[in-house]
């Protein structure tokens, strides 16, 4: 059983934006320990991203570019394209858990990361062990999961999901650079919207799309979705539409 929550809020200054370059962002964090699995809901649903005991969204002045997505999932239908990436995986085997850390983990995120950096431009910065733990494995409580993929036995991606009362949160996923062939980042999330299926769960909450960013816009491919409105306070209602 949770024990109370607590909770600390805090903002960052303006600091420059990562998803479009000529913008400053500043972000809006709560600290919170012991986070139920309805107050996970609550936030998620109003816009707000966990990473660990942390949740955060965007608070950037004269900017809403950032906008919280979700997939319908039971109106979902997989296109050609996505029987074809499931053709690709056959040889690839799931195991789902609470989120670990282990040497694999940290040297594929490490790969990851240097290949997006020549990839997409990313800026790359060394993640301590600590600091791994703190941003996926703490805070995870019985809702946080990992979906592990394999081929023959070798790790292969890492995919952290929240499972929510209406859906799965989809928080963050990466891969083995050897096996970009096989579609991995559209993979993790037809693989979501299968479970969320199998489960009756109706959305998968994508996080940010931002049209402007490579690395999110793709998120509106994934049709049909809902987009929230604002940003939400607890005690307001969460108008999707």
């Amino acid at each position: 059983m949770l024990l109370s929550s607590r909770t600390i809020e805090f903002s960052t200054l303006d600091t420059q934006c990562s998803y479009i370059s000529e913008c400053k962002t500043r972000m809006e964090y709560k600290y919170i320990e012991n986070a139920s699995m309805q107050l996970n809901q609550d936030l998620i649903e109003r816009g707000w991203r966990r990473f660990g005991n942390y949740y955060s969204r965007p608070q950037c002045k004269g900017c809403q570019s950032c906008l919280s997505l979700r997939i319908d999932v039971e109106n979902y239908h997989f296109s050609r394209s996505a029987k074809r990436t499931f053709k690709k995986a056959e040889g690839i085997s799931y195991v789902i858990q609470a989120p670990t850390m282990s040497t694999e983990h940290l040297e594929l995120y490490e790969r990851y990361h240097r290949f997006m950096e020549e990839r997409r431009g990313w800026h790359y910065y060394y993640l301590k062990p600590q600091s791994y733990h703190e941003l996926y494995v703490s805070g995870a409580h019985n809702f946080g999961k990992e979906i592990l993929y394999f081929h023959d036995k070798k790790l292969i991606g890492v995919d952290l999901i929240d499972f929510l009362d209406n859906g799965i949160s989809s928080i963050y996923f990466y891969y083995d650079p050897d096996f970009a062939h096989l579609s991995l980042g559209r993979l993790s999330i037809y693989e979501q919207i299968l479970l969320a299926k199998e489960y009756g769960l109706k959305w998968i909450y994508l996080g940010y799309y931002v049209e402007a960013c490579q690395s999110l816009k793709y998120k509106a491919s994934y049709q049909p979705y809902q987009i929230l409105k604002g940003n939400p306070e607890l005690d307001e209602e969460a108008l999707w539409h």
